[in-house]
């Protein structure tokens, strides 16, 4: 498969179709280039608060309300271009207000993934920033699983969570691991590539981290965006010895593609040089991290 990861500037929008025909261009490119799987970023939604107004996109507490009134018109919009195109998308993550969470009080950072079969599912951040917890007041959502796809299984970790061994264990049983990131400095960005490397190592999967590039004063929260796209893997048997398997210039909008053999990591993980995926209980750590598993994958179905 292929595998595309945004760098996503993010646009003070003028209208909701101005945001639509974005959002299908982006689409229509990586699937134009023979794209299965695109993942924008983390927080790459807050540009829908600009409908609500200038004032509105730079007031933290009403730019969480301006966001979640519109990510169902936007979960619409990716699941028609995902059965248009063919592909599996994973959305920009959003701010939603779910009343099972925290009495639907505060928001939780949800991450939406689209199936061609008209099917879809959604990830929460797990752990939150300093910036997340005060003063944006975000908090943690639904605990992991796993997405049962055509290409495989898929997991997502939204950015900081990526930092985190035991999270990344717990979807152990991935092909791929997503990892959507929206971080100010270079610091951050390099923080969440390395976590998704060493996940990569640790569990001997593919893992895509897709970025928020540019600089938007209208936004307390991500007013300044350093990243790139790029996709990883162990460096061991059928993979680059760097593990690296694309990486995007730094700060340089577009997407990122590499190219995958569906195979790849059943054989690394059988015939590896190391085995730290299996020798992880070594550690005296639990042999077996069970999640939930959710299908997206079946046949092709209407979608609004």
């Amino acid at each position: 498969m292929k595998i595309a990861s945004a760098a996503y500037q993010m646009t003070f929008l003028q209208s909701w179709a101005q945001y639509e025909d974005k959002i299908a261009a982006w689409v229509s490119e990586a699937a134009g280039q023979g794209a299965d799987l695109l993942l924008f970023p983390e927080y790459g939604a807050m540009e829908l608060a600009t409908l609500a107004g200038t004032e509105a996109a730079a007031d933290l507490e009403r730019s969480l309300h301006a966001v979640a009134e519109r990510v169902a018109d936007a979960d619409v919009v990716h699941a028609r271009l995902a059965v248009e195109h063919g592909v599996h998308i994973c959305a920009a993550s959003a701010p939603v207000f779910d009343p099972a969470i925290a009495g639907g009080v505060r928001p939780v950072n949800r991450a939406r993934l689209f199936a061609p079969s008209g099917k879809s599912g959604f990830q929460d951040k797990q752990i939150m920033t300093r910036f997340e917890r005060d003063p944006w007041g975000v908090v943690g959502g639904a605990p992991v699983s796993l997405f049962d796809t055509d290409l495989g299984r898929i997991g997502i970790l939204i950015c900081y969570d990526s930092e985190f061994p035991l999270l990344g264990r717990g979807l152990m049983a991935a092909d791929v691991l997503l990892v959507p990131s929206c971080t100010e400095a270079l610091a951050g960005y390099w923080r969440v590539r390395i976590g998704a490397m060493a996940r990569a190592l640790e569990n001997q999967f593919i893992v895509a981290m897709a970025s928020t590039v540019g600089d938007f004063p209208w936004s307390e929260a991500v007013d300044t965006n350093v990243g790139a796209g790029g996709v990883f893997g162990p460096p061991d048997t059928g993979f680059p010895a760097t593990g690296v398997l694309a990486a995007g210039r730094l700060n340089e909008v577009g997407w990122t593609y590499a190219d995958v053999a569906v195979n790849a990591v059943a054989q690394v993980r059988e015939t590896g040089v190391v085995a730290n995926r299996a020798h992880w209980i070594e550690q005296g750590c639990d042999a077996e991290t069970s999640v939930p598993i959710a299908t997206l994958r079946d046949l092709r179905v209407d979608t609004p």
